[in-house]
């Protein structure tokens, strides 16, 4: 099964944390919006996935697969 990043917008308030230990997957826009990149990333990303899902504090990241 392939990786796959799920953000919940309603939950999301743009901390930005996910940015930094994924930001080949996550960005902020220039309203400070966060934005997923992609949503299904390489293997290789999966540990940046999880360990934004870890440190968002609100957990409006799920990450399947």
């Amino acid at each position: 099964m392939s990786l796959k990043v799920v953000v919940d917008m309603d939950v999301c308030q743009d901390h930005g944390q996910c940015v930094f230990s994924a930001p080949d997957v996550f960005q902020l826009d220039g309203e400070g919006h966060l934005v997923l990149l992609v949503e299904e990333p390489d293997e290789s990303l999966r540990s940046a996935c999880e360990d934004a899902a870890d440190v968002c504090p609100v957990q409006a990241i799920t990450i399947e697969g």
